[in-house]
């Protein structure tokens, strides 16, 4: 069986967003470009600098609304588009504070009022605000998708899983068998470290921003939670898809 790279994701804005690459440069020890450079912040979150943890920031767990929204960065201009079924479309420089209090007022129709309000966009200087403090990359299989959604009974939307890589042609959890070794993509290596354990931003519709399937009642058919795996970059390259997957 021949796997390959399907898909190439990012989420510029952490929980806000999600947009398709046609290819990447892997850098090692890093993060992929752009993925979760940016987060909102709460009202309650608490004050640091650097990486912390995601409940700090606003989250699909708590609002599923997040999940439908769509991004596109123009990386030289480090401009933001956001677009949501509901809420329109809206485009601002997150390093800008002059541009927040209009993406705050816009958060306003998707975050719910009860919770604490959002209060300002933030960067954690050389890291990226990923789930883990690690510079790890997501990496899911089409084949494991396709089998949760034979449990729900119907097709399910991919960007529920906020994944970054997608491979095609692996066997169904097959990436769970990967942690500790090197798959090669493209012309770069990465080492797979560790299953990723899923929550339930995952049950929302990502098209609509709706709670609509137990997604992790489905993972337990299975005597798990998770769901794809973490994968470092040990050596760098550009990959694209439809590039060649090696397990060494």
């Amino acid at each position: 069986m021949t796997a390959r790279l399907a898909q190439i994701w990012r989420h510029p804005l952490k929980a806000l967003g999600r947009e398709e690459l046609a290819g990447v440069t892997l850098t090692p020890g890093q993060w992929l470009p752009f993925d979760r450079l940016w987060a909102v912040e709460h009202a309650d979150a608490r004050p640091g600098e650097g990486w912390r943890a995601k409940a700090n920031f606003l989250r699909g767990v708590t609002a599923p609304a997040l999940m439908a929204v769509t991004a596109s960065l123009d990386e030289a201009t480090r401009r933001l588009r956001l677009s949501h079924p509901d809420a329109g479309g809206i485009e601002f420089a997150p390093d800008d504070a002059d541009d927040w209090p209009a993406v705050l007022d816009w958060l306003g129709r998707l975050w719910p009022p009860d919770l604490p309000a959002p209060v300002r966009v933030v960067t954690a200087g050389t890291a990226h605000l990923t789930d883990t403090p690690d510079p790890w990359i997501a990496i899911n299989g089409l084949s494991s998708h396709r089998s949760v959604e034979g449990r729900a009974g119907h097709p399910l939307a991919i960007h529920r899983w906020r994944g970054n890589l997608w491979l095609d042609g692996t066997g169904p959890w097959e990436e769970f068998e990967w942690p500790g070794r090197e798959i090669r993509v493209g012309e770069a290596i990465l080492r797979v470290e560790e299953r990723i354990t899923r929550c339930k931003a995952t049950m929302a519709n990502p098209d609509t921003g709706r709670r609509d399937v137990d997604t992790l009642a489905a993972l337990w058919t299975w005597g798990h939670q998770d769901f794809g795996v973490y994968a470092s970059v040990v050596a760098g390259g550009a990959i694209r898809p439809g590039d060649l997957v090696e397990v060494l």
